[in-house]
């Protein structure tokens, strides 16, 4: 399906405070080069000591220690390769792209295939008659009890929680993201060659040097921690109690961002590993915004904070609204199908 995002964007009326998020729309390269330079050497500096323990003999518990805080990195790099991919992490368009692309082998993810998909995601996002671009698969109850049993098994299988931040996690980054997504351009087809073969001179030089056993046992355990935690953010910055979806005709993406999109709040320690994105809805709202400045964004706009947030205890309750319920206008679970 075709589809215009300046025509879906002007027939929706913009908030009046909409225009003050603008200024927040502006990179700060000295504040991005800081936000590497306290990330990426710290968590290069850890698979490092991590394989030192295992060739050393130490035991594994201490690799997989070290694996916690490498995990946390891992993903903060990953928003860092995001706001690249927004073009929103330093002002300058090439520079976000070779950063981007050196991030995105950092974290076995190619550039410019992440990024058109990931765009899809931003002007698809809350819209039901366009499901299936760069979101988790939602299916509304009247699809999944029509469904064949096949299918309806197949998505509860998929919507499994084993499934989802299990298999599903590691899947995503190690084979999913080897292969271009539908709908590739040529330029997709190179970023995803070029970090292929990036990431396979990676593991010869490793299995070269320390071994390749050693390299999966030092990236094995971060790859699965960060992209464990990387599934469950996105699961809940759009899977959450009163979230909104809507059919085409009635679909509104300024409601998208302030009722779609979570506002996510997290302690301290675990906002500044996953580089704010907890501030889900500001950044749907103005994805221009690099993650330095979404928390000032949101402090400074009283509008924004107008979002119930969601907690990490209410979270958890995310995993049980499995199904949309037009009828409701909200996430419903299986279980809610019985009674």
């Amino acid at each position: 399906m075709s589809f215009n995002p300046v025509l879906i964007i002007a027939k929706a009326e913009k908030p009046e405070w909409y225009k003050a998020t603008a200024r927040f729309a502006i990179a700060q390269p000295l504040v991005a080069l800081r936000q590497i330079l306290i990330t990426v050497i710290p968590y290069l500096l850890l698979l490092a000591l991590m394989a030192w323990t295992v060739l050393a003999g130490l035991h594994y518990g201490i690799t997989l220690a070290l694996a916690v805080p490498a995990s946390g990195l891992f993903a903060r790099i990953f928003i860092f390769f995001h706001d690249c991919t927004h073009g929103s992490f330093l002002p300058s368009p090439r520079w976000n792209r070779n950063v981007g692309y050196v991030l995105g082998i950092l974290t076995f993810t190619a550039f410019h295939d992440w990024r058109r998909s990931h765009s899809g995601h931003h002007i698809t996002a809350g819209d039901l008659d366009r499901r299936g671009i760069g979101d988790i698969t939602t299916m509304t109850v009247e699809e999944y009890l029509s469904a064949l049993p096949i299918k309806r098994l197949a998505y509860r299988l998929y919507r499994h929680p084993l499934i989802m931040l299990g298999i599903g996690p590691l899947y995503y980054f190690l084979l999913r993201n080897r292969y271009p997504s539908p709908g590739a351009k040529r330029i997709d087809f190179i970023s995803v060659i070029s970090t292929n073969l990036a990431l396979a001179a990676i593991v010869v030089t490793a299995s070269l040097t320390i071994g390749f056993r050693t390299y999966l046992l030092v990236q094995g355990p971060v790859l699965v921690m960060a992209a464990t935690l990387g599934v469950w953010l996105f699961y809940n910055q759009h899977q959450f109690e009163g979230v909104y979806w809507a059919r085409h005709d009635e679909w509104n993406p300024w409601r998208v961002a302030m009722e779609g999109s979570s506002y996510y709040t997290l302690p301290k320690v675990l906002q500044w590993f996953t580089g704010n994105i907890g501030f889900h809805h500001v950044h749907h709202m103005r994805p221009g915004i690099p993650n330095y400045r979404l928390q000032e964004c949101y402090v400074s706009i009283p509008e924004l904070q107008a979002v119930k947030p969601l907690t990490l205890r209410s979270s958890m309750g995310s995993l049980r609204m499995n199904l949309y319920d037009e009828q409701q206008r909200k996430m419903v679970s299986f279980r809610s199908l019985e009674h």
